[in-house]
């Protein structure tokens, strides 16, 4: 089936070079594909209204101009707030994500921090710094150690087997998945999530930003932690309040926290956080590595043929929920 298809390109993480090779790698596998791709929010209003699919960021004064839209691909796994707007979620258009194509890089940046904390890697670099010989950091034992997982997706799913393989006991939080997948020893439900924080010596946070996870930890969620506990957040930053978080640290609720993603980015400079010896700041780069041009090729070619002969689409949205 011929369809029309709009690629908006505004630059950003997500609109790669390789977007440029898209048109004619369609026409190779759609042979009846029309493909317009427009550089701006103004050339996509004028586009918008032809097509029957599109890519990219489609905002509310492009999306109110469409007339035949049945398929939105979305560049990123977890965009920010506000892609999904409301006249998004109420339409019939259908929206995919770029989900599992970061699983092995995130999960492994996640792993890097679990095995810092577990060795003291975190203190040593800055006594290394200062030409300090400081020995003597209280280690973690891994097999000895539980990690609650929040968010039981293709990143955390990964990342609790990679916990699992050094040991350790891994609770999965997670409102879909029903069963434990590999590695996973208990499912919880988010309501319950406050009865397993309790438990874990790793508190690791991999949930996209959706309307349940903003906000989600304050400093009764901290308070609720072992002083031992570590926290990491690789998801988005929006579901960590991050002045919480630099009391729960200083009046010494948990041991440490390593994070990739902050409520304001780039993080400010002056933040305390920046100063906090138990603290791991990395600049939102967890999900950096090779193939992830070929990945998102591979997933959106494969979705434009699976669209043109009507089948499934790979990687469906909830819009209401943003996952």
């Amino acid at each position: 089936m011929a369809f029309n298809l709009l690629i908006l390109r505004t630059g950003g993480q997500s609109d790669s070079e390789s977007v440029d090779q898209w048109p004619d790698m369609l026409r190779d596998a759609i042979p009846d594909i029309e493909v317009n791709v427009a550089r701006s929010v103004g050339e996509a209003m004028e586009m918008i209204g032809e097509a029957d699919a599109a890519f990219g960021n489609i905002v509310p004064e492009v999306f109110e101009k469409q007339t035949k839209l049945r398929w939105i691909a979305c560049p990123q796994a977890g965009p920010a707030a506000g892609y999904y707007h409301s006249g998004l979620i109420d339409s019939d258009v259908t929206v995919t994500n770029t989900r599992d194509i970061y699983n092995d890089h995130i999960s492994n940046h996640i792993m890097s921090y679990v095995l810092a904390f577990a060795r003291g890697l975190h203190t040593y670099i800055r006594s290394q710094v200062e030409g300090e010989w400081e020995p003597g950091y209280e280690i973690v034992n891994l097999p000895d150690a539980t990690a609650v997982v929040i968010g039981i997706g293709g990143i955390g799913g990964e990342t609790a087997r990679l916990c699992s393989e050094f040991g350790m006991t891994v609770i999965g939080v997670d409102p879909r998945v029903e069963s434990p997948p590999k590695g996973v020893s208990e499912i919880v439900h988010p309501d319950n999530l406050d009865k397993a924080l309790p438990g874990a010596d790793f508190v690791i946070v991999t949930v996209p930003e959706t309307p349940e996870t903003q906000r989600l930890f304050t400093i009764e969620k901290f308070r609720l932690m072992r002083s031992s506990a570590h926290f990491i957040n690789i998801g988005r930053g929006a579901t960590v309040v991050l002045d919480d978080l630099v009391t729960a640290l200083q009046d010494g609720e948990i041991r440490g926290a390593a994070l990739d993603v902050f409520e304001i980015e780039p993080l400010p400079s002056g933040h305390p956080l920046w100063a906090i010896p138990n603290v791991i700041i990395t600049p939102h780069c967890a999900g950096a590595g090779p193939y992830l041009d070929d990945r998102r090729t591979e997933l959106f070619i494969e979705n434009c043929v699976r669209f043109s002969e009507g089948r499934e689409l790979k990687n469906i949205v909830d819009k209401a929920n943003w996952f």
